[in-house]
């Protein structure tokens, strides 16, 4: 057991209580997309007394960040004292003091973190603190009671970080492989799984914690036939602030191939791979609004795409940032979306395909029904991040004590958008 993990269950184990007689069994939270950013947001109840709060969800951030400095009420506020257990958890490499009267946010002899928004790129110096956060329990198909943790970590951040984010919004929340991330601090919280699952659609979906089952709809268990696939490191932090040898916390998988309409593409392997300097290979993003190709790859895709398009479907002029636009009325609809060509990443073997249906590659704009890909351009970071509609009626599970990813489809015969959130 390395030195963290003994510090989060110490931590945890002095802190712990429930209005549960009983642990859950897992936890949920509803996610919805908001229309004018693209952005996934998801609630969480914090403080005393308690605050329901909205947050964009970030797959790949580090912890949960709220805005302290506006409308921050809670006589549970609790900072994080320098050379803590909490700063020791939360890998803190800051101390210090601030010169305004005390309030959150600005405390004496505390630790600090670097919260990100990662929309406008900008970083920086933020309290660690603890607090109440309440968060609906489920058996897998229904929101259930409260489950409450009183010394919940996470970070301050003053108010201009909510820059970009949607409004009514008042931080972020972070599902990085980090020990103060929920999906860790929750599992040893309630001594669940070390696994969290997303459910998103263009409207409402899920986050669950602490394993399935998943039922969006009754007697239809996700969990059951999820595909797995290894979950890759990156040796080369991805924050915006980072210490030199840190590694990304982010979520990456290994493509070794791609196939439109059951082809495979000739692509430069090198970029699927990651390099010395964390440079290529596929991660998986809330942040990006659709998927990003290296260009070589893109046009790949794009070409191979274009060809296999059925002679009867009729293009339509390109509407930005969309290369590829066709006449809705001519494309045929079946159960899994528009008829078109399926796009399909082959990961470690040909048992493992992540498969953009139509449903998926496929986005409406403007009266348009576009291709939902972008160009990234020649030298981007990262080659292949999958954003925006290609995550979305897709169950993906992340089990942080397996490093793999569990996926599977769920455009039919439901959608992510069926979970039961009725209490």
């Amino acid at each position: 057991m390395d030195s963290s993990t003994f510090l989060l269950i110490f931590f945890l184990f002095l802190s712990i209580s429930t209005s549960f007689s009983q642990r859950p069994k897992a936890l949920v939270s509803q996610v919805t997309k908001d229309p004018s950013t693209h952005q996934y947001l998801t609630k969480l109840s914090q403080r005393t007394p308690l605050v329901s709060l909205n947050l964009v969800l970030d797959l790949g951030g580090q912890y949960i960040w709220v805005d302290c400095d506006k409308n921050y009420v809670s006589s549970t506020y609790r900072p994080a004292r320098c050379r803590s257990a909490e700063c020791s958890l939360a890998k803190s490499i800051t101390c210090g003091n601030c010169s305004s009267a005390p309030r959150p946010g600005c405390n004496t002899d505390t630790c600090g973190e670097f919260p990100e928004n990662p929309f406008k790129r900008l970083s920086t110096v933020g309290e660690l603190a603890t607090d109440v956060v309440s968060i609906s329990s489920t058996d897998g198909s229904i929101a259930g009671p409260v489950a409450t943790d009183p010394h919940f970590l996470f970070s301050c951040a003053p108010t201009f970080l909510l820059q970009d984010l949607a409004s009514g919004v008042v931080g972020m929340i972070g599902l990085g492989r980090t020990k103060i991330a929920p999906p860790e601090q929750l599992a040893a919280a309630f001594s669940l799984q070390r696994k969290f699952a997303i459910c998103l659609s263009s409207t409402t979906g899920a986050l669950f914690y602490g394993g399935g089952p998943y039922m969006v709809l009754p007697g239809f268990d996700l969990s059951q036939s999820l595909t797995y696939t290894p979950l890759l490191i990156n040796p080369v932090s991805t924050a915006l602030t980072f210490v030199q040898g840190e590694k990304s916390v982010e979520y990456f998988i290994g493509v070794k191939s791609i196939k439109v309409d059951n082809k495979v593409l000739n692509v430069d392997q090198s970029l699927l791979t990651i390099d010395s300097k964390g440079n290529g290979g596929t991660k998986i993003s809330t942040i990006n609004p659709y998927t990003l190709l290296e260009s070589s790859i893109y046009k790949a895709v794009f070409d191979a795409f274009s060809a296999g398009l059925m002679s009867s479907i009729k293009r339509v002029k390109q509407v930005p940032p969309f290369a590829l636009c066709l006449d809705p009325t001519s494309v045929p609809i079946i159960e899994t979306g528009p008829l078109v060509p399926s796009i399909d990443l082959v990961l470690q073997s040909e048992k493992e395909i992540w498969t953009f249906l139509g449903a998926q590659s496929m986005v409406t704009v403007n009266g348009a029904l576009c291709l939902g890909l972008l160009d990234a351009g020649k030298n981007p970071r990262t080659s292949i991040v999958i954003g925006g509609p290609q995550l979305e009626n897709n169950l993906l599970e992340f089990d942080l004590a397996r490093s793999r990813l569990g996926f599977r489809s769920v455009v039919f015969p439901t959608t992510c958008a069926t979970f039961n959130f009725t209490t």
